[in-house]
């Protein structure tokens, strides 16, 4: 399939995701929660496993990137802006998606302006707020040299290149010497704020003491490792599609599937640990939240999709010798890994709350949000679906609408003019 195919896929898909959508956000903004299927006993719902889904891909985009501009890796530098465009992108899906969950979105503020630095969720809050900050600043100062020459171009793109870098023109070797030390900066400081606000998301369910299924010391790591594995997939995918990773990209494509193939089987043995010791300890609590998850009403999305399809199916397809070379069967594994890990955090989120604090207590009122028997509503699932659109649609918009031309490397002269790859590449 050609690169011209896969992106025309990527367009029609998004834009058909969007429309599908769009019922669902009026409906959401104008309704409330009301047609969302969570309640009391089960608060939280599947905007908030797509919340921490999609924080993860953010946290794991950046942190590969920073291979290549912390680290100096070569062999990634190819998609050292994919994978900050990457981290902006899903970091928008995943503030949009946990908007729609929260009662009063519009006054999250307030947690930046009257904050409980004794509460995980402020520190996590201003974490965000600073990476988000250091990701944009970051990216601005990797394009900064493509926007300058593609802004003397004429028309609508040029006028919109000259915004971005707001009337600059400076060209000089002094000053691209200069963004890149800014960008080194950036990313350094970059690289603790991403695994701490991260890690930190993980610590907002490990601190959890009335939860047992999540009350423990390895979810912060568990958090990391999930977000590098679901990040690392995701450029593959990415790359593939706007980089022409199937053919002239492919050995990255290639090494960016060996790199989350690691990253997947020291996943897989946290949560085998994680699971072992929660049998192991008998806890009563603990027991029925992994009897939710392996044989729950639930099961085959541990079963088919996290395990089979998210997990075995890539490993096996990463491993042997006749399929980890094609970087078309490496891109469909790392596809697979990718949808997997919504599969993992559904896990995470639903069994978790879905068990009685109290037993007896659904049974003690009627009424149909008073119940632990959670299926996400049309609702929750179209919502969910536009935002997967438009991420493909930004994704787009970036490859199309950003300068061509490649930043030099390191110690080689700018020259105007050169043809190289989008944002994207």
């Amino acid at each position: 399939m050609s690169a011209k195919v896969l992106k025309s896929a990527f367009w029609g898909v998004g834009v058909a995701l969007v429309l599908a959508g769009s019922w669902a956000w009026i409906d959401r903004w104008v309704n409330g929660e009301k047609n969302a299927n969570y309640g009391s006993l089960v608060p939280w719902g599947l905007w908030v496993a797509a919340y921490i889904y999609f924080i993860g891909l953010s946290a794991g985009s950046f942190l590969v990137s920073s291979l290549v501009y912390v680290f100096q890796l070569k062999r990634f530098e190819s998609i050292g802006r994919l994978a900050l465009f990457s981290a902006v992108v899903t970091l928008i899906l995943a503030l949009l998606s946990i908007s729609a969950d929260l009662g009063h979105p519009f006054r999250a503020w307030h947690v930046l302006v009257y904050p409980n630095f004794g509460s995980p969720m402020a520190w996590m809050i201003w974490l965000y707020s600073a990476y988000f900050a250091v990701i944009m600043l970051e990216l601005w100062f990797v394009l900064r040299y493509d926007l300058v020459v593609a802004s003397k171009s004429a028309g609508f793109r040029g006028t919109f290149y000259r915004m971005l870098v707001f009337g600059s023109r400076d060209e000089s070797p002094e000053t691209l010497a200069s963004d890149r030390q800014i960008v080194r900066i950036l990313a350094t400081i970059g690289v603790p704020v991403a695994i701490m606000f991260h890690g930190g998301v993980g610590a907002l369910f490990g601190v959890i003491s009335a939860r047992p299924a999540w009350h423990g010391g390895l979810f912060p790591i568990l958090f990391l490792v999930s977000a590098l594995a679901s990040g690392g997939a995701l450029l593959a995918i990415v790359s593939a599609v706007f980089q022409d990773g199937l053919r002239r990209n492919r050995d990255t494509v290639l090494a960016l599937g060996t790199l989350v193939l690691g990253l997947l089987a020291i996943d897989l043995l946290l949560q085998i640990s994680e699971t072992l010791v929660g049998f192991y300890g008998n806890e009563p609590a603990r027991i029925a939240n992994l009897k939710t998850i392996y044989g729950g009403p639930y099961w085959w999305v541990f079963w088919v999709w996290q395990l089979g399809l998210g997990t075995l199916v890539p490993l096996a397809l990463l491993v042997l010798p006749a399929t980890r070379k094609d970087p078309r069967v490496v891109a469909g594994a790392c596809g697979l890994i990718a949808v997997g890990f919504l599969a993992v955090r559904l896990n995470i989120v639903i069994p978790g709350l879905a068990d009685e604090q109290l037993a007896g207590l659904s049974e003690a009122f009627s009424s149909p949000r008073l119940t632990t028997d959670y299926v996400p509503s049309t609702i929750e699932f179209l919502f969910t679906a536009g935002l997967v659109g438009i991420g493909l649609l930004l994704f787009g918009l970036g490859e199309w609408l950003m300068p061509h031309g490649g930043e030099p490397s390191a110690g080689e002269a700018p020259a105007v003019g050169t043809e190289g790859s989008h944002v994207t590449a």
